[in-house]
């Protein structure tokens, strides 16, 4: 254990000039390399001296011997230095096309389906030695699975962060109808009585619907849910089963009527946006690795909504805070 109390009572200056002494053995040198005047580094030299009850160095002619004391003591002062230097050093660049090691997200499973895939296919162009890890990370927990280090980031519906936390906005999901036209024929734009008379499905993952029905009701409208899902992994298999139409949001239902051939539409009364984020650690704001990670989450997703034909992208003002990683592959 360190001994703060013997600590305190030495400069650091103090050891640097004592190690540029060790190199040179001048002092006009010394004095010359640590861009101080010759009595400054005679006046360091004295506090030393004080501070360690040793003479450290005798003039012999025009140069300086260093004592017994200064000679034993001189390894470890160089290398107690060079640890100090090599750990304020600047960081160096991050290298992502040698880098070995894991990349890991939390999304819940509606943004999952839309950016995990051309997440992973850019990942592997740009940095074919890391593995990209997908987690499932929903509101409750999001911040403790971040404090834990589960994941680098979580790309969710946050809630106010902790000071410690750093929340980015991305961008506002608008909710779209989805339902298989093999299934049941409706007109576009979907009108409220074709909205009401229909059955519906839901995606829920503690089973209720209550923020679409309370909008819903608002304006004249009450749904006729015939089944509920936790995950929306279940519903290409239950719309294309079913005469029914599913209300979620826009990347997923773009998603999946690109893969299964649904139809969409715009619900006919206004729901509100939901407003998507990231959320990372503030002590990993700097780190270059981090940073050059969540540079590439922000542009595979900008490409990926406009690529399944959503009506918004990441914010401007989000992508205008990062570099761009590398040209589109």
């Amino acid at each position: 254990m360190m001994n703060d109390a013997a600590l305190r009572k030495v400069d650091l200056n103090l050891l640097l000039a004592f190690s540029v002494l060790m190199q040179e053995r001048n002092v006009s040198r010394a004095a010359e390399r640590l861009l101080l005047g010759q009595p400054g580094l005679s006046a360091a030299l004295r506090r030393l001296r004080e501070t360690l009850d040793d003479e450290l160095f005798v003039r012999v002619g025009r140069s300086l011997q260093p004592t017994p004391r200064a000679l034993s003591i001189a390894p470890a002062i160089e290398d107690a230095l060079s640890g100090i230097e090599r750990a304020i050093r600047p960081p160096l660049d991050f290298d992502p096309s040698t880098w070995e090691g894991e990349f890991r997200i939390g999304m819940c499973d509606n943004l999952e389906s839309a950016f995990f895939g051309p997440l992973a296919a850019r990942l592997s162009k740009l940095a074919p030695n890391a593995r990209l890890v997908g987690l499932a990370s929903e509101k409750r927990d999001g911040g403790r699975m971040l404090d834990e280090g589960l994941y680098d980031f979580s790309v969710a519906v946050h809630d106010e962060p902790a000071s410690w936390h750093v929340r980015a906005p991305l961008f506002d999901q608008k909710s779209l109808c989805i339902y298989d036209p093999k299934q049941l024929q409706l007109t576009t734009p979907l009108t409220l009585e074709e909205f009401t008379k229909a059955s519906h499905v839901a995606v829920s993952f503690e089973g209720t619907t209550a923020d679409i029905d309370l909008v819903a009701r608002a304006v004249g409208c009450c749904r006729r849910v015939v089944a509920a899902v936790p995950r929306f992994s279940a519903l290409p298999m239950t719309l294309s089963r079913l005469p029914v139409i599913a209300t979620i949001p826009e990347s997923i239902a773009r998603c999946m009527a690109q893969l299964h051939g649904f139809a969409v539409a715009a619900p006919p009364f206004d729901l509100p946006a939901i407003p998507v984020t990231m959320l990372y650690r503030r002590i990993d704001e700097t780190d270059p690795r981090a940073q050059w990670f969540r540079r590439l989450f922000i542009e595979v997703a900008d490409e990926a909504l406009m690529d399944c034909g959503c009506a918004v992208g990441i914010f401007p003002e989000t992508c205008g805070k990062v570099e761009p990683v590398a040209a589109r592959v």
